[in-house]
């Protein structure tokens, strides 16, 4: 198997615990990875210190870029990252996503993504969908984007939060193509 080149946006909707989680399973697939980069918009890191209360996300053996560093290689196709992952996406991102801003390292990155037909996942993570959001989803599904909302399911019978949160990242992690192993419906 190759090993996957990936890039995790986490941006400032609630819900650090998907972001948490899906960096704490990337560490424990290393072995399928050659590459993970990192960007977190600013309300992410305060997101993240709100809902966790830390800043571990600082400890993870992943390279870190700021949100305008359009010099990370993940900005350029010739980098050749396979998959994006946008953890919790918010709908400001997805928008930006949607109509083609790319006005920061996420937006930017995720543009790469498409245009290069590689795979972006974006994890949306907001509730009601106002029109415009389903708008936004269906432009980047049409893009060849994958829109994954942080549903979580209960058939696997999760017991703490961290249980149920990770019913999500599981089927992230599938929808990237890493092996992993976790609950199966009738197995």
């Amino acid at each position: 198997m190759k090993k996957k080149k990936i890039i995790v946006a986490i941006t400032g909707a609630s819900g650090a615990i998907y972001a948490k989680l899906l960096l704490d399973n990337l560490k424990a697939l290393s072995a399928q990875i050659e590459r993970v980069g990192v960007v977190m918009s600013d309300n992410a890191r305060e997101v993240w210190r709100f809902e966790l209360g830390h800043s571990d996300y600082e400890q993870y053996p992943f390279d870190f870029y700021s949100k305008m560093d359009f010099h990370a290689p993940f900005a350029s196709g010739s980098a050749k990252y396979d998959t994006m992952i946008i953890i919790p996406c918010s709908m400001g991102t997805l928008g930006r996503i949607a109509q083609g801003i790319s006005n920061d390292l996420i937006s930017r990155g995720a543009d790469v993504i498409l245009k290069e037909r590689r795979k972006l996942i974006a994890v949306v993570r907001d509730t009601p969908f106002s029109l415009i959001h389903l708008n936004n989803m269906k432009t980047v599904t049409e893009a060849g984007g994958i829109i994954c909302p942080a549903n979580p399911s209960f058939y696997s019978i999760p017991v703490t939060i961290e249980d149920v949160a990770q019913t999500v990242v599981s089927r992230v992690i599938d929808l990237a193509g890493l092996e992993q192993d976790s609950y199966r419906w009738s197995e």
